[in-house]
C-alpha cells in the first residue's frame, strides 16, 4: 500500500504507519547499528518518503515512534554511550531540480527573502560512510562518538584515535571546545586491498566500502580498527566555545588549516541553478573519485541565516542532499535461485555475470517475488538491465537485446515446492509471497519457529533462549518441537559445554518438563500456523476442547477439496472451498483465510508426522470456557487507552469469562468500548459509529456485578 494512494482511508492509514514504523525502524538497526543493510537506499528512502505522506494528510495520526521524529538507530550495546552537546540530524532528502528549487523557495519564504535577494549556497559531494562526532577540549582529543540515534552514540574514541586523518592536538588558535563532524569512510582500492587480506584470512568479506569503514571503526578492539585503511572527511560541527567564522564556506576552510581534511568537492555556489551545476559536474567526476559517494550536499552558506532557519524534528531546514539517481549496467542472468527466509518466503534472486555497477562488483540481485519475473519477462540467458543505489543486494529492470533469442529462452517457473524442505509452497490470495508450509521441519525456518514455540505466549520454556536454540540446532540436538522434551538424553553432554553449569542444566530440564502438560491452545499456537494467532488458537481450542476433536476438524477441513463446477475459474473455485471451509470450522472469527491455512498446515505429511511426534511427549490439556452470565454475555468488547486497575490482557480474559467477546478494532458489530486513560483514535470511530462506550469505572462494576 502507498500511502500517496488518494484511495487510503484513515484505517488503513493507521495501520500502514505502524508498519511503516516497525519496518523503518528495522532497517534503520540493521544499516546504523549491524552495518548489513538489508534493502537499499532508494527502496529506504521511498519508505520514509511514503511515511512523510500519510503524516502529512493524516497528521493527527502521527505515531509517538514516528520515523519522522528519530535519526538512525540507538547505540548498540557493545560500546560505552556519549550523549552529544547538539543533537547529530540527518538531512532532508532531494531527488530532482525541481526539489532542489523548492528546497530554495522553502529557505526564501521562511526568511520572507524576495526572489532576486542573493542567496548563496556550500555544495560538496555526500561521502558514503559513517558518521562521526569527534570532541576536542583544550586542543586535545576527547572523545569521539557515532551518530546512533542522534542524541546518543557509541564511543569509539579509541578507534578515531588509529585515524591518520584525525588530527590528536589541535594548534593554539582553535577554539577551547570543538566538536568536528564529519565522515569515515573507505577508498575503493583500500576496500579491495581488505577483502582480498579478509578472503586469504579466512574472515568477514564486506559487500561494499561503507559496510567495510562502519564494520573497522565499531570494532571492540581498536588494534583491528588500527590496521583497517579508514579516511576521514570533515563537513561541518557540533558545540564550539567560539565562532570559525562567518560563512559555512569560510568555517570549513578554518577547519581545513587546523588538521583536517575537507572534500576537494566543496564549492560556493550563487543560488541553486549553480549549486545544480555543481551536482552535474560532480555526477560526471564520481567514477573518478576514488571513493562512494550518493549525491551531493547544499547548505545556506550564511551561518547567521542557518541560525533563523534552525531546524524541524528530524533534520536542519538549511541543507539539504541531493541524491544521484541509481547507478545501472548491462550484463547476463545465469540463473535464478530459491532463497527460503525465516519466516518461510520463497525469495527468488538473480545469479548474474560479474559486472561493475558504480564502483562495486555486482554478481547478484533480487527478483522480489515471481510476480515481478512475470512482469519483466525475465527468463535464464537474457541480458539485463541492473541497477544499484548504494544497496547490497541491487535490483534488475528488465531484459534487453534481441527479441527473438529473448523469447526463444524457457519462461521461468517458480517452485510450489520448498526447495530446502520439500513440503508445499503456497500463496494467498492477495499476497505477493510463495511460502513453505514446512514449519518447523523446513531447516531455513527452524531457528524462528522454535524461538516462537518456546515463547512465554505459546509453550513458555524459560531457560531456551534464541542463543541455546541455536546452538541445539548446530548440534543436531533439535529437529522438530518433540525433540525439545528429549533434550534430558543429552544432559550430560550439555553439562561439558562452555556456558553450561549443572545447575543451569537442570533448571532448563525442570522447565521442560513442566510444560509437558500444556493448554491445548498454547501449544496450536506454538505450531505457528499462518494467521492462527494467539487469539484464534484460544479460540479453536475452545471449540474443539481436546486434541482428537481437534484433528477431526483438521482432518475435514484437508478433505473439502472438492473438483471445480462445470465454467468455475480456479479463483472462484477455492474461493468457494475456503468459505466452505470456514463453514465447516463454525468459530467466530475463524474466516476462510484462517480454515486455509489450517487445512494447507494439515495436508502437508511432514507437519502430521512433527504434531503426532510431539504428541508422543506432551499430553495437551483440555481447554473449557467457564463462563458466567453478565450484563455484557454474547457482547463484542474492545478495549483501548490505558486502564489503571489491569492490564490488557487481564482484561481480556476477564471480558472472556463474562461471556463476551474481545476484539482488537471497532467496527460496526462491536457492542462496547471501554475507553481507558488517553483513548484516541478508537474511540472516536465508536462514537462515531454509535457504539457504546464505557469507562474504566463503569467496566469495574460490571465486573462486580453479582
Amino acid at each position: 500500500m502507498d500511502g500517496r494512494d488518494s484511495g487510503i482511508d484513515e484505517t488503513q492509514a493507521a495501520a500502514r504507519l505502524a508498519e511503516l514504523a516497525a519496518e523503518i525502524e528495522a532497517h534503520s538497526r540493521a544499516y546504523y547499528q549491524d552495518d548489513a543493510p538489508a534493502i537499499s537506499d532508494a527502496e529506504f528512502d521511498a519508505l520514509v518518503a511514503e511515511n512523510k505522506a500519510l503524516e502529512a494528510r493524516f497528521p493527527h495520526l502521527v505515531r509517538a515512534d514516528s520515523p519522522s521524529s528519530r535519526v538512525g538507530a540507538a547505540a548498540a550495546s557493545g560500546f560505552g554511550k556519549i550523549r552529544h552537546a547538539r543533537p547529530m540530524l540527518s538531512l532532508d532528502n532531494g531527488f530532482s531540480a525541481e526539489d532542489a528549487f523548492e528546497f530554495e523557495a522553502r529557505v526564501r519564504r521562511f526568511l520572507n527573502l524576495p526572489a532576486e535577494a542573493p542567496l548563496a549556497f556550500t555544495a560538496e559531494a555526500k561521502i558514503d560512510g559513517l558518521s562521526l562526532s569527534i570532541r576536542y577540549e583544550g586542543g586535545k582529543l576527547a572523545n569521539a562518538a557515532t551518530r546512533g540515534d542522534g542524541a546518543v552514540g557509541e564511543d569509539v574514541t579509541a578507534n578515531a584515535r588509529t585515524i591518520a586523518d584525525i588530527p590528536q592536538t589541535l594548534p593554539a588558535d582553535a577554539p577551547e571546545i570543538l566538536e568536528v563532524r564529519g565522515e569515515v569512510y573507505m577508498s575503493w582500492e583500500a576496500f579491495a586491498a581488505l577483502n582480498e587480506v579478509q578472503q586469504q584470512a579466512g574472515g568477514k568479506i564486506f559487500a561494499n566500502p561503507r559496510n567495510a569503514a562502519a564494520g573497522s571503526l565499531r570494532q571492540i578492539d581498536s588494534s583491528v580498527t588500527a590496521r583497517r585503511p579508514l579516511r576521514f572527511y570533515a563537513h561541518g560541527w557540533g558545540e564550539i566555545s567560539a565562532p570559525l567564522g562567518d560563512t559555512q564556506y569560510d568555517s570549513m576552510l578554518q577547519l581545513q588549516t587546523w588538521g583536517f581534511p575537507v572534500s576537494d568537492t566543496l564549492v560556493r555556489a550563487q543560488g541553486m541553478a549553480e549549486v545544480l551545476e555543481a551536482y552535474n559536474a560532480l555526477q560526471q567526476a564520481r567514477p573518478t573519485l576514488g571513493y562512494d559517494i550518493d549525491g551531493l550536499v547544499s547548505k545556506v552558506d550564511s551561518l547567521a541565516l542557518q541560525e533563523r532557519l534552525g531546524q524541524v524534528a528530524r533534520h536542519p531546514r538549511w541543507a539539504l542532499a541531493h541524491k544521484f539517481p541509481a547507478e545501472r549496467a548491462l550484463t547476463e542472468l545465469a540463473a535464478i535461485d530459491i532463497q527460503v527466509g525465516r519466516t518461510g518466503a520463497l525469495t527468488p534472486v538473480a545469479r548474474l555475470r560479474p559486472v561493475n555497477v558504480g564502483g562495486v562488483v555486482v554478481t547478484n540481485a533480487t527478483l522480489h517475488n515471481e510476480d515481478e519475473i512475470r512482469r519483466k519477462d525475465i527468463r535464464v540467458g537474457d541480458t539485463v538491465e541492473v541497477q544499484r543505489a548504494g544497496d547490497v543486494i541491487p535490483q534488475i529492470l528488465g531484459w534487453t537485446g534481441d527479441e527473438a533469442q529473448h523469447l526463444a529462452r524457457a519462461e521461468y517457473a517458480f517452485p510450489d515446492h520448498c526447495p530446502q524442505c520439500g513440503s508445499l509452497a503456497v500463496r494467498e490470495e492477495g499476497e505477493a509471497v510463495r511460502r513453505c508450509t514446512g514449519g518447523l521441519i523446513c531447516p531455513a525456518q527452524q531457528y524462528e519457529r522454535f524461538r516462537h514455540f518456546v515463547s512465554r505466549r505459546a509453550v513458555d520454556i524459560d531457560g531456551l533462549g534464541g542463543k541455546s536454540i541455536e546452538e541445539f540446532i548446530e548440534l543436531g540436538w533439535l529437529r522438530t518441537p518433540a525433540d525439545i522434551f528429549r533434550l534430558h538424553r543429552h544432559a550430560e553432554e550439555l553439562k561439558a559445554r562452555e556456558g553450561w553449569k549443572e545447575k543451569s542444566v537442570q533448571n532448563l530440564l525442570d522447565s521442560i518438563e513442566a510444560r509437558r502438560n500444556i493448554g491445548l491452545d498454547r501449544l496450536l499456537f506454538g505450531l505457528g500456523i499462518r494467521h492462527v494467532g494467539e487469539v484464534t488458537a484460544r479460540d479453536l481450542a475452545r471449540a474443539t476442547h481436546n486434541w482428537p476433536n481437534l484433528e477431526a476438524l483438521l482432518e475435514k477441513l484437508v478433505a473439502h477439496a472438492p473438483e471445480p463446477a462445470l465454467g468455475e475459474t480456479e479463483e472462484k473455485h477455492w474461493k468457494r472451498v475456503a468459505a466452505d471451509r470456514a463453514a465447516l470450522v463454525g468459530v467466530g472469527g475463524v474466516g476462510p483465510e484462517v480454515a486455509s491455512a489450517l487445512a494447507d498446515f494439515w495436508s502437508e505429511p511432514h507437519n502430521r508426522d512433527l504434531v503426532h511426534d510431539l504428541l508422543s511427549e506432551v499430553n495437551p490439556a483440555e481447554v473449557r470456557l467457564e463462563t458466567r452470565e453478565s450484563p455484557v454475555s454474547g457482547k463484542t468488547m474492545v478495549f483501548t487507552g490505558t486502564l489503571e486497575s489491569m492490564g490488557r490482557d487481564e482484561a481480556k480474559a476477564r471480558a472472556e469469562a463474562l461471556g463476551a467477546k474481545v476484539s482488537g478494532s471497532v467496527s460496526a458489530k462491536t457492542d462496547i468500548l471501554v475507553a481507558g486513560a488517553d483513548a484516541g483514535s478508537k474511540r472516536a470511530k465508536a462514537e462515531a459509529l454509535g457504539v457504546q462506550v464505557i469507562s474504566e469505572a463503569d467496566w469495574l462494576a460490571i465486573l462486580n456485578h453479582p
